[in-house]
């Protein structure tokens, strides 16, 4: 079998596996990335919130991510029986960027590819990495789109297979989340809303909450080309309120919402509606000799608010660091510089997103009294900032919440 060299691999062209690769060429490293599709392709998860365009910046693509001519997102807006809050995020406590993008990203992860490919980055396209050894020199095994198998020695191997978990599946890492099962139900659509003032802000992500069930919620994420994407969430048995084919369900839910129904009367459903189940993840770890997850590859949470491409981005940033450290020779500790540092931010978007299945998240944003500080300091962590540890919600998210679901009840 052929074996070839390399410093860095890289499984998998999304976000994270990108901005990794375009900041570890940055710092002089040679990187391969070995991913499985052929870019563009199908992908959910379109909804960028601000935090992300500080790595997208870092990481030297900011440029290619502006003139790509994506829908401006600068806020989320949240809609419940009848009631609408707005976050605009660019009033919020932490400082950084407080506007981005809504984003097709089937083009997105391919500008971003592109764009770790015009800084170096070798990819290799429709190869599949079908086993992996890290008993000795990380060692991966790959088969080329004809069929040959050839072995790749590396320095590091960088898991960024997001959905497929690639290193969590050869290396028996998966294990169970602790968020219940759940089930998306998804499209794109031509939506025909007409652009009345006040109906609907495109520069804004919208949330609905069933007006029967709490658990069920939809999301509406509106692109530049008068298109969106259009999901439904909620526990499998619950979004068996509605039989038939998952085109029938989901027109049928979005029936159920007056507002979202109006809104979306028009819509040409032109694209096959696709499911998710079960996409809530978690790893017994995410770093181990020779080899770090990113983004999905470790551990996804859930799409309500939004955090799973930034999410992403902050593990490729904060690995790419200690693998640069670690390249150069010095003694670095994978656990407390890497994984440790992650999780902080994922946990506190975790507290969110049970607050928001609990019920307890929409009392709060839907309470008469707000006071601004509270406000802004949420409306930090909705725009990603989960790892401002300024932010007494990001440093203490668990008590601040209890003690705001209790003022609110």
């Amino acid at each position: 079998m052929r074996v070839e060299k390399a410093q860095v691999v890289i499984t998998g062209a999304g976000p994270s596996g990108a901005v990794a690769a375009g900041l570890l060429r940055k710092a002089g490293r040679e990187v391969l990335i070995i991913e499985k599709e052929t870019f563009p392709r199908f992908v959910i998860g379109e909804s960028l919130l601000p935090h992300s365009m500080t790595y997208i910046e870092e990481a030297g693509m900011l440029q290619d991510v502006v003139e790509a001519g994506f829908q401006y997102k600068n806020g989320a807006s949240f809609c419940w029986d009848g009631k609408i809050t707005e976050f605009d995020f660019r009033d919020k406590l932490s400082p950084g960027w407080g506007s981005t993008y809504q984003v097709q990203r089937s083009r997105f992860d391919k500008v971003l590819a592109d764009a770790a490919a015009r800084l170096g980055t070798t990819i290799r396209y429709r190869h599949e990495v079908t086993a992996a050894d890290f008993s000795g020199q990380p060692t991966l095994t790959v088969k080329s789109p004809e069929g040959e198998l050839y072995q790749i020695k590396a320095d590091f191997v960088l898991d960024a297979s997001g959905f497929s978990r690639l290193l969590p599946r050869l290396l028996n890492l998966e294990r169970p989340s602790m968020l219940p099962v759940r089930e998306a139900i998804f499209t794109h659509v031509e939506d025909k809303i007409p652009p009345r003032g006040g109906a609907f802000d495109r520069n804004k992500i919208r949330i609905t909450v069933h007006p029967k069930h709490i658990d069920i919620w939809y999301w509406l994420i509106p692109f530049s080309d008068g298109r969106c994407s259009l999901g439904v969430v909620g526990e499998p048995k619950l979004l068996e309120l509605h039989s038939g084919t998952f085109a029938e369900r989901l027109q049928a839910f979005v029936r159920d919402d007056p507002t979202l129904g109006t809104l979306l009367k028009d819509a040409v459903w032109d694209t096959p509606v696709r499911n998710l189940m079960g996409y809530s993840a978690d790893v017994s770890a995410l770093c181990g000799p020779g080899w770090a997850l990113l983004g999905n590859a470790g551990e996804f949470l859930d799409p309500v608010f939004s955090s799973g491409v930034t999410i992403a981005f902050a593990s490729a940033s904060m690995a790419a660091k200690v693998l640069d450290r670690q390249l150069k020779g010095e003694t670095v500790d994978w656990g407390k510089e890497y994984a440790d540092p992650l999780k902080l931010g994922v946990d506190a978007f975790r507290v969110f997103v049970e607050a928001w299945y609990r019920g307890s998240f929409q009392k709060i944003i839907y309470h008469p009294v707000q006071p601004p500080e509270v406000r802004r300091a949420i409306c930090s962590i909705l725009a990603g900032y989960a790892w401002d540890m300024k932010n007494p919600y990001v440093a203490e998210p668990k008590r601040r919440l209890k003690v705001l679901e209790e003022f609110c009840a």
